[in-house]
C-alpha cells in the first residue's frame, strides 16, 4: 500500500481548483500524503477527442453554473472564473515539476498559490512572467524559475509525465490514484474517503 495518493490536475482545471483546496486534509485524516502531478489537458484531450467543458454546446452553459455552485458546495469560498479561460498551463506546470525535484513541500505551496491566483485573483499565469512572480512570493528563486520554463529538460520532464499520466489511465483533472485505483473528479471524493477508510471494497 502507498502512503502517498496520486493527485493529478491541470491548472486551468476549475475543478481541480476546488479539489486542490480539500485533498490535503483527506489525506492527512486517513494517514497518507498527496503527490502532486500537473499535466496538461490538451495533450490528454488529442488522446480522448475531448475538450473543454465551456466550450462544449449545452455543457459549457451547464458547467458555468456548475462550477460556482460546487465551490460553495464543497466549502471553497474563494473562487471565481477567470476573465482569460481556459489557459495553456505549461508554464506554471513546468515550474512546479522543476520545484518538486528540488522541495516536494514548497512545489505544495507553490501549486495552492498558482491555484489561487488564477481561480481567486484572475491573474493570468499562463504568463511566465505572471507564474515566476506567484512562485516567488512562495520563496522560489524567481530567475531559476523563469529560466526551468524554458528548460529543454524540464519541458522534456513534463511531456514525460503526461506520457505516463496517460498510461496509467488518467483522462481529466482532478484524477486521483490510490492504492492503484483510478477516481475521477471531486465528485469521487466521497468514493476516496471510503475506500481510503477500508482499503478498498
Amino acid at each position: 500500500m502507498s502512503t502517498s495518493i496520486d493527485f493529478y490536475f491541470d491548472f486551468s482545471s476549475p475543478y481541480g481548483y476546488l479539489a486542490s483546496e480539500k485533498v490535503e486534509a483527506m489525506a492527512a485524516r486517513h494517514g497518507r500524503s498527496v503527490d502532486w502531478h500537473p499535466v496538461l489537458l490538451g495533450i490528454i484531450f488529442k488522446q480522448t477527442g475531448a475538450a473543454p467543458l465551456t466550450m462544449i454546446p449545452l455543457k459549457g452553459d451547464y458547467s458555468r453554473r456548475d462550477m460556482p455552485r460546487s465551490a460553495r458546495f464543497h466549502g471553497v469560498s474563494d473562487f471565481r472564473m477567470p476573465s482569460k479561460f481556459p489557459i495553456p498551463s505549461q508554464a506554471p506546470a513546468r515550474i512546479v515539476l522543476w520545484q518538486k525535484q528540488r522541495d516536494a513541500a514548497l512545489a505544495a505551496t507553490v501549486v495552492h498559490a498558482l491555484y489561487r491566483a488564477f481561480f481567486v485573483d484572475d491573474v493570468d499565469i499562463s504568463m511566465p512572467e505572471n507564474a515566476v512572480a506567484v512562485a516567488a512570493k512562495c520563496g522560489v528563486d524567481a530567475a531559476a524559475a523563469r529560466a526551468a520554463i524554458d528548460d529543454p529538460a524540464v519541458k522534456d520532464a513534463l511531456r514525460q509525465a503526461n506520457d505516463e499520466a496517460i498510461a496509467r489511465g488518467v483522462f481529466g483533472s482532478p484524477f486521483i490514484i490510490v492504492d492503484g485505483e483510478p477516481f475521477w473528479g471531486i465528485d469521487r471524493f466521497d468514493q476516496v474517503e471510503r475506500w481510503l477508510a477500508t482499503g478498498g471494497w
